[in-house]
């Protein structure tokens, strides 16, 4: 007859033998009714047979996670762990289903599920590491390269094909809050006019967006901005304030446009503040319509600009925008949507753990252990394999 202690640990054992795998746990951070009703939603074309928008999604996911570079070796990889499709609700696609649900099935889905997972991750972000309240935004594009004679679609330059991701990144949890996707040809100012930033937010953008009729009506909508100067804007000094020379600063002045063109677009006053870079020697003049903020913060602020380029790198690192499974226009926007909304769920299980660990870390963790039976949240506090923590359903987003 087994002791009390004997039936206790092989239930446990049970318990842990029944473990979902880790990447079955982290799809059910994304609420299944909420998908398919998107999916109702954004849905075009005959109904499907066997095939499913979630079976898309599933094995793209993986495909993202794991490091996938084709069709071929999406489909082999998802086969390989056939016996646990039944966990993901989730059924195998042949390379022609996933093909042609790629290239025709709207790509929309997966910008709304995007907004989904984006609103719940904004009601747990840490605030920005300054000391004002303001929303603080850094606004930046990234071209992404194609070939035009395999996307045609994408015309950028005579022998050149390419699409532009613009982030508008917040930087309270450095979570891409504004995202458009365009052709390569658009101009970075063309998609900031069309973004609607919070009012008294502080938008940090380069001199790539420099358009001084969108600087009017940024001031009129009370949004403060922080740039650089172009070297040749025609201006007048109204007053100067003194600065802090200790802390690299060399000005702090109120000007005016006195160009003909730049006067008629922007009649408003404007904070010039030139910065010395203590460690690269390099000389910055800054223009701003914020007067309340000191002039070494206005200076900071537009250093952690920074954080938007850091954001580019890493995702063209980490998940796959670079290189293509499919080449329609569908297609790659998919597969861009996607790694953005997989950019969230890492983003989510970082502030939902409240670990330390960074991004990358929480992707390598994942990629090492997608199809392994582990306890999620175990396996990024780095417990034993063996460790009893409770069930990620806690953890669904609502």
């Amino acid at each position: 007859m087994s002791s009390p202690q004997t039936i206790e640990k092989q239930k446990g054992n049970q318990a842990l033998s029944h473990h979902n795998t880790v990447f079955s746990q982290l799809l059910k951070l994304i609420p299944r009714h909420e998908f398919e009703t998107l999916a109702k939603q954004h849905h075009s074309g005959r109904s499907f047979r066997t095939a499913s928008r979630w079976s898309q999604f599933v094995s793209m996911a993986m495909a993202q996670l794991s490091g996938r570079n084709s069709l071929r070796d999406i489909v082999e990889n998802i086969s390989a762990q056939a016996h646990r499709l039944y966990h993901l609700g989730s059924s195998r696609l042949s390379r022609s289903n996933l093909s042609r649900i790629n290239d025709g099935k709207p790509y929309a889905l997966y910008e709304a599920l995007f907004g989904k997972l984006l609103s719940r991750c904004q009601g747990m972000v840490p605030g920005h590491n300054f000391r004002f309240k303001n929303p603080l935004y850094s606004l930046d594009a990234s071209t992404i390269d194609l070939c035009l004679s395999v996307f045609p679609w994408a015309d950028f330059r005579t022998t050149k094909g390419a699409i532009k991701l613009h982030i508008g990144l917040n930087h309270a949890g450095y979570l891409p809050e504004f995202v458009t996707v365009t052709e390569g040809k658009n101009h970075d100012v063309t998609v900031g006019r069309t973004l609607a930033f919070p009012k008294g937010s502080i938008v940090a953008i380069d001199k790539g967006y420099n358009d001084y009729a969108w600087y009017k009506q940024l001031t009129d909508k009370e949004i403060f901005f922080v740039t650089r100067l172009k070297t040749n804007a025609a201006y007048r000094t109204v007053s100067r304030q003194p600065v802090l020379k200790n802390k690299g600063l060399t000005c702090d002045q109120t000007i005016e446009f006195t160009g003909t063109q730049t006067a008629r677009k922007c009649p408003v006053q404007l904070r010039r503040i030139g910065y010395r870079d203590a460690e690269t020697g390099k000389h910055y003049v800054f223009l701003t319509n914020n007067f309340k903020l000191s002039a070494k913060t206005i200076a900071d602020i537009y250093k952690a600009r920074w954080q938007v380029e850091l954001f580019f790198k890493w995702i063209k690192q980490n998940l796959k925008i670079k290189s293509f499974v499919g080449t329609s226009k569908n297609a790659v926007m998919t597969q861009i949507w996607i790694a953005l909304c997989i950019y969230l769920l890492l983003a989510f299980l970082k502030f939902q753990s409240k670990l330390q660990k960074s991004t990358q870390q929480i992707l390598r963790l994942l990629q090492l252990n997608l199809f392994e039976k582990r306890e999620l949240i175990a396996l990024l506090r780095g417990d034993p394999p063996d460790s009893r923590q409770p069930n990620i359903n806690q953890m669904v987003l609502l």
